[in-house]
C-alpha cells in the first residue's frame, strides 16, 4: 500500500504553508482524496510527481513511518470530528483514525496499532472499563496509552479508571487544548 500524507506533512516537504497545499489540491495541481471526515490525503507518488514537475527538491527523508498513531473512540460523531481535526492540525503531525463503537475499536487496536487511544467510557455496545482492561492485559497492546473521556466522571470513577489502566481522564465538554497537551505528554513529545 502506498504511503499517504496529510496536508501538513506535504506542506513540510514542499516548504510551503498547509493552505498552499490545500489550494493546489483544490485547483487540481496535486491529486488527492478526502477521508469520510473531509480531510485531504495525498499519496506519496502523487506528491512526488507534482514536486518533480514543479522542480521542488524531494527530500531523502520523505516518509510517514515516524508518525504517532492515535485512535479516537466515541459514539458522538461531532466529538470525534472535533478531536480528530484538532489532532490532525497539531504540530506533531499525528496519524489519526476513529471508531464509533467498542467492536470497531477492538478491530482497530489490533490492525492500526495506535500509540494512544482516546476513549469515551460510556458507549452503547461496550463499556470503556472493559476496553481498558483488555488493552492493558494483552501483552501486545499493554503499552498503548489510554486517555478516557466521560460526561459523568467524578473522583471515584477517575480512580476506578486508573485502576483499569487509564493513563489520563478528562470530563466532557472537552477541553481540546488540554487534551492536545496531554496527548503530547503521554507520547513523550513534551516535558
Amino acid at each position: 500500500m502506498d504511503e499517504v500524507f496529510t496536508v501538513f506533512t506535504a506542506s513540510k516537504y514542499c516548504n510551503v504553508s498547509s493552505k498552499t497545499i490545500i489550494n493546489w489540491v483544490d485547483q487540481g495541481h496535486i491529486n488527492a482524496y478526502r477521508t469520510p471526515g473531509g480531510h485531504r490525503r495525498i499519496n506519496r507518488k502523487d506528491l512526488e510527481a507534482f514536486m518533480k514537475k514543479q522542480g521542488i527538491p524531494i527530500p531523502e527523508t520523505m516518509t510517514a513511518d515516524e508518525r504517532k498513531k492515535i485512535l479516537v473512540v466515541d459514539d458522538d460523531p461531532i466529538i470525534v470530528e472535533s478531536i480528530v481535526q484538532s489532532l490532525e492540525e497539531d504540530e506533531h503531525d499525528y496519524e489519526v483514525i476513529s471508531a464509533a463503537d467498542g467492536f470497531e475499536a477492538g478491530l482497530q487496536v489490533n490492525h492500526f496499532k495506535p500509540h494512544i487511544l482516546i476513549l469515551d467510557i460510556m458507549m452503547p455496545d461496550i463499556k470503556g472499563y472493559d476496553v481498558c482492561k483488555r488493552i492493558k492485559s494483552n501483552p501486545e497492546t499493554k503499552d498503548t496509552k489510554i486517555i478516557v473521556l466521560s460526561a459523568y466522571l467524578d473522583e471515584e470513577k477517575f480512580t476506578q479508571m486508573k485502576e483499569y489502566g487509564a493513563d489520563a481522564c478528562f470530563s466532557k465538554p472537552l477541553p481540546l487544548p488540554q487534551l492536545k497537551e496531554e496527548v503530547a505528554r503521554q507520547l513523550n513529545l513534551k516535558d
